[in-house]
Order: structure tokens, then C-alpha cells, then sequence
């Protein structure tokens, strides 16, 4: 079903400079999830230009979805996610990002691509161009999807939930990729899970305001979140089988406003990571019991409110897809493509959009990192030398071999499952 389709890409191949121009727009320009106006406008008017998809926009908030049909065939859909994170970028890139937006709760926030969506976006209407220009070669029906809010993990479902497949063909396949901290020009998938499930809380405990020089007349919620973070940290190290994967990470926690205030309440910002659903019961029953119990030994006045903010399905990649991924993959990338690339416990939405049908997915990662940095960092075990990752304020994936590998991906998975 592969045999070909390296020589198709080889032969349709294109200047990618003005992607690259493109890519460092994006990254200037980045949006908050549930704010990609600006964003999906202009990934609209690229798409445009093009005359050959039928676009369709505002689908969950500023989702869209471009589709080319070329005869009859399978259709396939390909994902790419637009929002960015409230970060403040010290790359020192010259198109770094200086842009600040309110959040959801009113605040200004520093704002940056951190994540590789602005390469995603690329990538994607790259490909969206070289499969426009090789219609000849492919037969079926193409969707280019861009998704608004992954980084809160809503995005894809508001698609599904506001009609996604009533507005668009229901394809046969759904295919994505992400960028990650690997060697630029290295690809990695497997078949099975490849992301784990994420879900995130805010968990509000009770103390008892006062002063500051009186805490005999308090519950201090600063010590009741203090020990809750502490003991929160057992419970993968103790109550998770060490054959399985799962973390549980803290990732805020905030009380009072003064030095000399003992504050009535605690917020604690909560994330955990699991593969299987039974670890992710067991750790949710054992953030509640340690949360509570300590509530109790602190003599807290009101019972601790759990609040979910996020929740990331894991996403697993069909076996027969994926192995046939495999192959055109491997005879394109060769060594370069690993196709049991471990899991990770980053996590995505993307399978939102193939669950709802029980359509048969495959996400892929491929690496941002300069090969340069990271084989000098490699090579030296004593290396002093950082590699950012993703969501660090540093990162800032290498614009080319990332890109011309993001490109050829998408097009060999879409080439695969469309090629006459």
C-alpha cells in the first residue's frame, strides 16, 4: 500500500520558505485556548488562497476544517491544534513572542507557543498545499482540521459536541502528530497507547483566619496544603505498581496575600498522569482520602471542595493503522523513524475526535531539537547545557529539519490510506 508514495513526495516537492516565514508569524502572534481569532483567521485566508478546500469555520469556538474531495476513496483527517500558553518567552529568538492577554479569570497574561502548536499549524497547512498540488497521485476525500483549546483539553470535543460530523465528512482515519523534545529529524510512534490520560483539579481546603503573631486562634491552611502536598507525593512512589506508568504532580498552590495574615483558605492546582483507567480510580481514591483525612487531623472548620478543570482521554493508536504507518514511514525516514517509540505521560485530546465514532486513530511525535544541541548534550555526560522541553519558557523547536519532517508525515499518512 506504501510502495511509491517517498517518490511521490519526492517529486511534488516545494520550496518551504515561505512556511517558515509563515511558522515565525504564528510564533509572534500566539493566542490563548478559547481566544484563537486572530489565529484561525489566518489559517483560513492560507487555506483560501489555495482554491482548493471547502472551508468551513467557527466549529467549537474557532475551530476549522478545510476539505478537499478527489473521486471516491477513504477520507482522512488531519489534526492540528492552534492555542498557546500563558508563559513569558525567553528564547531571545528575534520573532519571539511579546504578546499578553487576559485569561479566563481577567488576568494579563504573558503569552507564548511553548507548546508546538504554531509548528503543528504549519506543518499542516504545508501539507495541506503539497496534497492540493498531487491530486493526480491520490484518490478520496482530504480534511485539514485545526482545533482551538487543547492546552485545556476541551477543544476537540466542543468540535464533535457542535457538529463536526454534520458539517464535514466523517472520515475513515484520523491522524496527528506533535512535536516534542527529541532530535530534530527523528519520528517516533507505536501501536496501542502512546499518550497517557491527564486529569487536573483545584482542590480548596479550609483553615481559620487570623494574625499572624496568634496562630494558636487559627487553622492555618499554609500547613494543612503544606502536608497535603507531601503526602500527595507517596502515592505513585507507594501505591502504584512499579511496572506502571502514572505521576501526580502539584503544580500551584496558593494562600494568602500578607506576610503577617494567616488566610481562611488554600488552593492547591493538582495533575495527575495514568495509562490504565483502574491506576487513575485508585489515584483519584487516594487524593481524596489523604486530602480529607488531613483536613481532619488539621481540625478544618468546613469539609475540602474538589473541582476538575481538565480531563485528557489517553490516546491510543489502532494496531493496523499504526502498522501500516510503520511501513511507509520506515521506507521514507529510515533510520530516523523509531516505530516503538516509548510512551509518554504527556497528554492530548486529539483521540476526542475519533472515540466519538469509534473511528481508528494514530498520532505520531516528532523531534523539535537542534541536532547539534542535542548531540553535544548526548555525547557529554557532563554536559552543563539545557534542552528545554515543552511548556518551558526556552523552548523553540529548530524551524528546519522539524518542518520538513512535520510535512512529509502528514502527507505520508494521508499518501498511504488515499494513493490510486
Amino acid at each position: 500500500m506504501s510502495h511509491g508514495i517517498p517518490k511521490i513526495l519526492e517529486q511534488n516537492s516545494f520550496d518551504l520558505t515561505p512556511y517558515e516565514d509563515l511558522y515565525k508569524y504564528f510564533h509572534a502572534h500566539p493566542e490563548l485556548s478559547l481566544q484563537e481569532k486572530s489565529t484561525s483567521e489566518k489559517v483560513a485566508a492560507h487555506l483560501a488562497q489555495l482554491n482548493a478546500y471547502e472551508i468551513h469555520t467557527h466549529i467549537g469556538g474557532y475551530g476549522l476544517a478545510g476539505v478537499l474531495r478527489n473521486g471516491p476513496g477513504a477520507t482522512i483527517l488531519l489534526r492540528a491544534d492552534m492555542d498557546a500558553l500563558p508563559v513569558q518567552e525567553l528564547t531571545g529568538l528575534p520573532y519571539a513572542s511579546s504578546v499578553t492577554m487576559r485569561d479566563a479569570d481577567g488576568i494579563e497574561k504573558p503569552v507564548m507557543h511553548a507548546c508546538g502548536h504554531d509548528m503543528h499549524m504549519t506543518c499542516l497547512l504545508a501539507a495541506a498545499e503539497t496534497l492540493a498540488k498531487t491530486q493526480h497521485a491520490w484518490s478520496g476525500t482530504l480534511i485539514v482540521l485545526f482545533q482551538p483549546n487543547e492546552e485545556r483539553g476541551g477543544g476537540a470535543q466542543a468540535m464533535v459536541d457542535d457538529g463536526l460530523y454534520s458539517k464535514i465528512p466523517v472520515p475513515d482515519y484520523v491522524f496527528g502528530q506533535h512535536v516534542m523534545r527529541m532530535r530534530a529529524g527523528s519520528i517516533g510512534s507505536r501501536p496501542g497507547t502512546i499518550m497517557a490520560a491527564a486529569d487536573s483539579m483545584k482542590i480548596t481546603v479550609f483553615g481559620r483566619g487570623g494574625h499572624g503573631s496568634l496562630p494558636h486562634q487559627t487553622v492555618d491552611p499554609a500547613v494543612l496544603a503544606a502536608h497535603i502536598v507531601l503526602r500527595l507525593q507517596g502515592i505513585v512512589s507507594r501505591e502504584v505498581d512499579p511496572s506502571d506508568l502514572a505521576v501526580v504532580t502539584v503544580g500551584s498552590l496558593q494562600v494568602g496575600q500578607a506576610e503577617n495574615i494567616i488566610a481562611d483558605r488554600a488552593e492547591i492546582g493538582l495533575d495527575f498522569r495514568t495509562v490504565k483507567l483502574e491506576t487513575r480510580q485508585k489515584i483519584l481514591s487516594a487524593i481524596q482520602r489523604i486530602v480529607e483525612a488531613e483536613c481532619q487531623a488539621s481540625g478544618s472548620p468546613k469539609p475540602p471542595i474538589f473541582t476538575p478543570t481538565r480531563r485528557f482521554p489517553p490516546t491510543d493508536n489502532d494496531h493496523n493503522v499504526a502498522d501500516a504507518l510503520a511501513v511507509s514511514f520506515g521506507q521514507h525516514f529510515e533510520e530516523q523513524f523509531d516505530g516503538d517509540t516509548p510512551r509518554t505521560n504527556v497528554s492530548e485530546d486529539f483521540s476526542n475526535l475519533g472515540r466519538c465514532r469509534d473511528l481508528p486513530c494514530c498520532f505520531w511525535l516528532f523531534g523539535g531539537i537542534d541536532p547539534e544541541l542535542w548531540d553535544r548534550v548526548h555525547g557529554d555526560e557532563n554536559s552543563s547545557e539545557e534542552i528545554p522541553s515543552n511548556h518551558s519558557a526556552r523552548f523553540a523547536p529548530a524551524i528546519q529539519p522539524t518542518m520538513k519532517v512535520g510535512v512529509d508525515a502528514l502527507c505520508l499518512a494521508a499518501l498511504t490510506f488515499l494513493r490510486k
